[in-house]
């Protein structure tokens, strides 16, 4: 096996852009070794280099190819193009079965050869989302201006250019610790003479340096780093050599709320925020050089703490700018918004969650102050984007209400109103918790059922993978937040018994079961039995449901159920519907007397379990019937040559299914 080494030095590449790159990277260069038996791949991306390392095979073998091509006997052009795809000669057609075929013989092919030959080519069309030109490269495009390619193969350098910059065995280290040019000749070699010019290669040991060296300096104060895998991943893409240092926050600035001081300080600066003992913020921050200074770092800690000063005074000016109004003060800006063309003002949304938030805090047994707080949560739910600070930082809409309401309210109110407004956008993802507590609960779900209404009537809905108004979110949120706060709410009144909404909110509860790895099919037959619009009831019996047919008596009645369903579905199409209860006098067979006398208080005692939700015992009930049906099945035939006779065996079967159908339409179960 040889050794196949190629990277590409550029100027700084976005971090956000460098892990896809690389990604794209590998497929260009597993495609161009295909032949080569590639193993072992490893894969190099930073703030100035992309590079790929892979064993290959010292040559691609010999082969025959086939290839189909026209039949015989069509116009002539048919095989021209045919030789002309795959750059045929005539004589290397053939005619076998009525088909012309192309039956050449390659030659191996050494993994020089190949790669140079294709390599440039592939690399060529490397995209990116955003890319430039320079210098006098013609049409060739790069993220940044490309300085330097290494191509190597076992060693040696392989002849491939890329617009204005030929492949070289030289690369460059840090642009400060290790300027200037080097030669390598072999990946290893590269890493080595890397870290000698003051650069980790390897994107995985500069984060885990990153990250083990701010806890380390945060744990010296006995401060903890806040988590943030996004942004670790973003500054690993920013820094060549990482040197993380701490820094100090003025104490002035320690009263704004912690999500405007973190949120300046990880958009604008990529700081990381630390913790106290108790967990709560701390005046200091931590961040990463992307060197290391003669003084220990004191002048770069220095000028970030200056930098950060800056920014937090002009968070602090929004802060008190728009602690002057009262929220409601900020209401009648609200109505120059336009939220929708077809939909209107954000005015007239906050009219209508005020509404509806009101209703549902009702219909969860709200008391009357409690009401009145989901109103006026709900009313000004929207107010804050309005406001300075979120028009600075549009990421901080909801949580800065939450704030500017505590300063509205006087009282108990305050904190209920604000944290309603805080919570209302949650859940955003799969892991973020859901409002608790009446006022939020009625709030958030009020503000999603009002998105998911309006926008559906205007036949605004999802399309593909394309959701920019973000329905499919707010219809899972509304499951979740109903979920599991355990709420008995019927959907279909606060969805304007919509039934094409209702389906689509159903339709993402399957996609949450799905993700969940549970079954969906058991939903479905449960929904098709007639189960109603309230969630968790819902959930409840499906539950019961998954679990009875996991059990050997829940299978076998499921087996039983379809076979019954099919003999039917066959019968009924010949003389059907067998319909009616069959008659006392026909049943001849023990068998047939003991799964008719079965199906009697079964019947009744499930329709009564799941009436007052015991629906773990009505599926133990249902499962049952499971040895009256096996015996029926093994014991009497149903096409009996007395008509009278089959007739009502088939009425049996249909009673037994029908039965059955009342927790589930047994149909919906797969397997």
């Amino acid at each position: 096996m040889a050794e196949f080494f190629l990277e590409l030095f550029s100027e700084e590449i976005p971090a956000r852009m460098q892990e896809d790159a690389a990604e794209r990277l590998y497929n260009i260069c597993n495609g161009v070794c295909q032949g080569l038996a590639p193993k072992d791949f490893k894969v190099f991306y930073g703030p100035r280099r992309l590079a790929v390392s892979v064993n290959v095979a010292e040559q691609k073998p010999g082969q025959v190819r086939v290839e189909r091509g026209p039949r015989e006997g069509t116009p002539e052009i048919a095989l021209t193009k045919f030789i002309e795809k795959f750059n045929a000669t005539r004589a290397e057609i053939v005619t076998d079965n009525g088909y012309f075929w192309l039956n050449r013989s390659e030659a191996p092919i050494a993994a020089v050869d190949l790669i140079s030959s294709t390599l440039s080519s592939a690399l060529a069309y490397f995209s990116w989302p955003k890319s430039m030109r320079w210098g006098q490269g013609g049409y060739f495009t790069w993220v940044r201006p490309l300085r330097r390619i290494i191509c190597l193969l076992d060693g040696e350098v392989l002849p491939i250019t890329l617009g204005p910059v030929t492949a070289s065995n030289e690369t460059e280290g840090h642009r400060i610790h290790g300027p200037g040019p080097f030669a390598v000749s072999s990946a290893e070699v590269w890493e080595e003479k890397l870290f000698e010019h003051r650069v980790i290669a390897d994107q995985t040991v500069r984060r885990q340096k990153i990250k083990d060296g701010m806890a380390e300096k945060a744990a010296a104060l006995n401060l903890t780093v806040v988590p943030d895998e996004a942004l670790l991943d973003e500054v690993t893409g920013l820094v060549e050599w990482p040197v993380p240092l701490i820094g100090s926050i003025d104490e002035k600035f320690m009263d704004l709320p912690w999500e405007v001081r973190e949120l300046s300080m990880k958009t604008n600066q990529k700081y990381f925020a630390l913790r106290d003992t108790a967990g709560n913020p701390a005046p200091y921050f931590a961040f990463v050089a992307n060197l290391e200074a003669s003084d220990g770092g004191a002048a770069i800690i220095s000028g970030n703490e200056r930098v950060l000063r800056a920014r937090l005074s002009d968070a602090r000016h929004f802060w008190d700018l728009d602690l002057k109004k009262s929220l409601y003060d900020f209401l009648p800006k609200l109505e120059r918004i336009t939220f929708h063309a077809k939909i209107g003002t954000q005015s007239q949304r906050a009219k209508g969650i005020e509404d509806l938030a009101g209703t549902i805090a009702d219909l969860l047994g709200a008391d009357g102050d409690e009401a009145l707080q989901a109103k006026r949560a709900g009313l000004l739910c929207k107010a804050d984007l309005v406001t300075g600070m979120v028009g600075e930082f549009p990421e901080l809409q909801g949580i800065m209400g939450g704030y500017y309401a505590e300063q509205t309210f006087k009282g108990p109110a305050g904190p209920v109103v604000g944290q309603a407004i805080k919570t209302h956008y949650q859940p955003k993802g799969p892991s973020d918790a859901v409002p608790t507590g009446t006022v939020a609960i009625a709030v958030a779900l009020a503000d999603k059922l009002d998105t998911l209404t309006k926008f559906l009537e205007i036949n605004e809905k999802p399309t593909g993978s394309g959701d920019p108004y973000a329905l499919r979110r707010c219809a899972l949120g509304v499951i979740r937040i109903i979920l599991e706060n355990g709420l008995r709410l019927h959907l279909k009144p606060l969805l304007n018994y919509d039934e094409a909404l209702f389906d689509f909110i159903i339709e993402r509860l399957r996609v949450k079961l799905r993700g969940e790895g549970k079954r969906f099919d058991v939903l479905d037959a449960v929904l098709a039995a007639g189960a109603d619009d309230d969630l968790v009831r819902l959930m409840k019996r499906v539950e019961a449901l998954g679990d009875m047919l996991g059990t050997e008596d829940g299978k076998n009645l499921h087996a039983a159920y379809k076979r019954a369903a099919n003999i039917l579905k066959i019968e009924d199409a010949k003389d059907g519907p067998h319909v009616g209860m069959p008659e006392g006098r026909l049943l001849r067979e023990y068998e047939e007397h003991a799964l008719s006398d079965k199906l009697r208080p079964v019947e009744k005692c499930v329709v009564d379990l799941l009436r007052v939700e015991d629906f773990e015992t009505s599926m133990q009930e249902m499962a049952s019937l499971r040895p009256a049906i096996d015996a029926f099945f093994q014991h009497v035939t149903v096409n009996d040559p007395t008509p009278e006779i089959r007739q009502n065996r088939l009425r049996l079967l249909a009673r037994f299914r029908d039965t059955v159908n009342i927790i589930a339409d047994f149909s919906k179960i797969e397997g």
